[in-house]
């Protein structure tokens, strides 16, 4: 599929009421609202297309952004590319999901996930948690460097209440991804949560809830899911 061909199946698939929801959660104009079944059903005929994946996110359609993700190759990213798709995502969906999912399967994500954190930007500092999050859903638990991620930890109790909204969001579910995935620190990252308490996140006029870290990794546990990795980040 071209370009065009892709910008048409979106804006035939978008509904106003998709849109409506959305619109609630952040998104803002250009978009057609498409539900992420039908995106998935673009990802089965295009499989990989990195330069289309590319020209999809260049539009500034987050119908387009989003898809872009799926059809990315995280092994053709450069470094500057995936600044490019940070500096651009402008509301959590894209900043929280699409880019992360993007960098922590290509071979800057550790890196780029620790520059974005630093960013006084609220979406780009929101996707180098993300990131980083997503690293630890599928990279081998002796490949991740503990120190790091016990220093990370702490610095989520120093900064998280004063972080931007959608940043904290995303520390709240590092915390979360540390507990889950790296069961030699899920006790780490429980006493993180308690040391925390509740975080407050402006989620718009919506009914999502920010969850407890703790009882949501407790759940995890209670599940028989902690410590299993996932094969790739993209859901």
């Amino acid at each position: 599929m071209t370009l065009d061909d892709v910008m048409a199946d979106l804006q035939a698939h978008g509904s106003e009421s998709t849109k409506k929801v959305l619109v609630k959660h952040g998104a803002r104009e250009p978009f057609f609202g498409v539900k992420v079944d039908h995106l998935k059903t673009i990802v089965k005929k295009v499989k990989r297309d990195h330069a289309l994946a590319l020209a999809l996110y260049d539009t500034g359609n987050s119908d387009a952004m989003y898809l872009a993700s799926y059809l990315s190759d995280p092994a053709a990213f450069t470094k500057a590319q995936l600044n490019k798709w940070a500096k651009g995502a402008y509301w959590h969906y894209l900043s929280c999901f699409a880019v992360p999912w993007a960098a922590a399967e290509s071979r800057f994500g550790r890196e780029l996930a620790l520059e974005w954190m630093g960013s006084k930007k609220e979406q780009i500092a929101a996707a180098g948690w993300s990131t980083y999050s997503s690293l630890l859903s599928i990279q081998p638990d002796e490949e991740l460097d503990h120190a790091e991620i016990t220093d990370l930890l702490a610095r989520v109790v120093r900064d998280i209440h004063a972080a931007p909204n959608r940043a904290k969001a995303a520390m709240n579910n590092f915390v979360i991804a540390v507990g889950t995935y790296v069961p030699a620190l899920t006790a780490k990252a429980k006493a993180t949560a308690k040391a925390v308490g509740t975080v407050d996140v402006d989620v718009g006029d919506t009914s999502c809830k920010v969850p407890d870290a703790g009882v949501y990794i407790d759940k995890v546990i209670a599940s028989g899911r902690h410590g299993k990795k996932r094969k790739s980040v993209r859901c």
